[in-house]
Parts: C-alpha cells; sequence; structure tokens
C-alpha cells in the first residue's frame, strides 16, 4: 500500500495551486495550507520555514511524502529533520533556499524572468495572493529568504526526490543538483515548464509523487 501525501503550497499561492496535479493522484492526499501559504499570517506570528515545520507538524495525520513547492520545500525539509518519524519521503518542487540568489532585485529578477514562458496558464493565480494577503507574503518571503535550504540539506535521512521545470531561474538546474548530492536524492529537470510545474506540468508531478509514495518503509 502506498504512503498518504501531505502537499504545502507555494509561496502565497493556496490549495488551488495543485488542482492540476492532484487530479491525477491515485494515493490519498491533503493539502496543508500554512500562514504565508495559503493563509494570512498573524501580526506575531513566526514565519521562519523552522516555526512554520512545526505547524505543518500539527496538521500531519500520519507518516506521508511530503511535497512542497518553491519556498514551502524550506518547511517540509524542516519538517522531515525535526520529525523523520511522520516523513516516508520528500517530493521537493522547484525549491528555493539558495541564498547566493538571496536578493530580492535578483529573486524579482528571476521570478519574471522565469514566469514569462508560462503567463498564459498563470492567470488564475492571482486571487490566490490575495487571499493569503500581500502583507503576510512578504513577510513569508523575507523568512525564507535569510534560510540556507543547503546548510540542511544533508540532514534529511528520508528519500528525496527533487524537480524543476526546464524554464526555470529561480530553481537552477546547478541548485538543483547541489541539493540531490547533499540529501543523496534524485533530481530531475522537465521537458518543460518553468517555476510553477505545479500548474503546468501537473501529470509528471504526479507521477513522481506516486513513485514516492510507493517506496518501501525504511527507518
Amino acid at each position: 500500500m502506498s504512503a498518504p501525501v501531505v502537499l504545502v503550497p507555494g509561496l502565497g499561492l493556496g490549495p488551488e495551486s495543485y488542482e492540476r496535479t492532484t487530479e491525477h493522484l491515485i494515493s490519498r492526499y491533503h493539502v496543508v495550507t500554512l500562514p504565508g501559504y495559503g493563509e494570512p499570517a498573524g501580526a506575531r506570528e513566526d514565519l521562519h520555514p523552522r516555526a512554520l515545520a512545526v505547524a505543518l507538524a500539527d496538521k500531519i495525520r500520519e507518516r506521508a511524502v511530503l511535497v512542497g513547492h518553491s519556498a514551502s520545500c524550506q518547511i517540509v525539509v524542516e519538517t522531515a529533520i525535526r520529525y523523520p518519524e511522520l516523513v516516508h519521503a520528500l517530493v521537493l518542487i522547484a525549491p528555493t533556499g539558495d541564498i547566493r540568489l538571496s536578493s530580492w532585485i535578483d529573486r524579482a529578477v528571476r521570478l519574471v524572468g522565469s514566469a514569462i514562458p508560462d503567463a498564459p496558464k498563470l492567470v488564475r493565480i492571482s486571487p490566490q495572493y490575495a487571499r493569503t494577503t500581500l502583507p503576510s507574503i512578504a513577510r513569508a518571503g523575507e523568512a525564507s529568504r535569510q534560510h540556507d535550504l543547503a546548510a540542511v540539506m544533508s540532514q534529511v535521512k528520508a528519500p528525496v526526490v527533487l524537480v524543476r521545470g526546464r524554464y526555470d531561474l529561480m530553481c537552477t538546474a546547478d541548485w538543483l543538483e547541489k541539493l540531490a548530492e547533499l540529501s543523496h536524492g534524485e533530481a530531475r529537470t522537465l521537458d518543460s515548464g518553468s517555476h510553477m510545474p505545479v500548474v503546468t506540468n501537473g501529470p509528471e508531478l504526479a507521477a513522481l509523487i506516486e513513485r514516492a509514495a510507493a517506496l518501501p518503509e525504511t527507518g
């Protein structure tokens, strides 16, 4: 029997962002939103990935495949480190967390460049950002910008699958390979798509998630 799947939306996004992926899943799944990641954040809430990992762990009902997208990959990795008993495997989609690209200007330029190839398919995303609220997104983005994912990847003991779209400028091929090397994971670059493969490459992502869910139990 395959493990259940928990999906965490990317920064500012909501459950709808995974619809093109979940419609192809066979395994049981649920989408967990967090402050800054589908929910507005309280004024005093700590939005650092380590703090949000605690909030995520509180919402996980059983050992599962944790799926992150973009900045939420940093959250699921921190969850895997702190609560290994909850994690069957990780699927990291277009992971950010490269502090070499941490300036707001650099990130903005890369994000715009990544969005251009998929712009017609991203029109329906804006209501998700409005629901999360721009102040919450800005605070969560600043917290993730200061989190060095490479510094903690080697602490992950669960199997890891990392995937990016071919035209993604936020998650480059060399960054993905570096994370895969640190975690002894598998890196995949899709033939199409950019930083939003959850919207543009649903069937391919679903297949990778199902493969991770079918992995034998370890630990």
